[in-house]
């Protein structure tokens, strides 16, 4: 019985050696086919133009501002008088509200955008439901998401109101640089 243990150990070692020349051949098929297609993707990577689009050097908002025409004549009939309107409030004057101390931080997992800053009310009257529209660009200016918001809070007259880390929404994970402009409030 002893003898046979020993027969089979001998036969392990002398089949090793084939084991092992199997293994580096399949090894080498594997290197010679997949080395090649390894180096052709690199090469299209790296000779493919990895911008397709320009990047724009200034972030900008797509915002528009209506301005009523100063000639009534040219006012369209269509249009109804502010006495006409029903439960709509009166709008603020943008021009004496003003965004300051912006600043962008992330949250969550890096991926909701947290806005700082103040909202300062020139007016003789106080806002109310501020429309915020913030746009985060990433470094090169590529990525580029635009958030908007409303904030149902009251601005008093001749004062401002500071916001801290004001949730505005899922952004871009390549986004550095923020953005916040008022694009409408309304008479409190």
């Amino acid at each position: 019985m002893r003898l046979k243990h020993v027969r089979s150990t001998r036969m392990a070692l002398v089949a090793a050696p084939h084991r092992a020349t199997e293994m580096a051949k399949q090894l080498k098929r594997v290197l010679i086919i997949g080395l090649p297609a390894i180096a052709v993707v690199a090469l299209m990577g790296w000779l493919l133009p990895l911008r397709l689009a320009e990047t724009k050097p200034e972030l900008t908002l797509n915002t528009a501002v209506i301005a009523a025409p100063d000639d009534p004549e040219e006012q369209d009939i269509a249009t109804p008088a502010p006495s006409q309107l029903v439960g709509v409030p009166d709008a603020a004057e943008l021009n004496r509200l003003s965004l300051s101390r912006q600043s962008f931080r992330r949250g969550g997992l890096g991926s909701r955008a947290l806005m700082t800053f103040t909202v300062r009310n020139a007016n003789d009257y106080p806002v109310k439901d501020l429309e915020i529209a913030c746009a985060f660009r990433s470094r090169d200016g590529r990525y580029v998401t635009e958030r908007r918001r409303v904030i149902a809070e009251t601005v008093s007259t001749k004062s401002r109101k500071a916001f801290p880390m004001t949730l505005m929404g899922f952004v871009n994970i390549k986004a550095e640089k923020a953005r916040c402009a008022l694009v409408t409030a309304s008479r409190a």
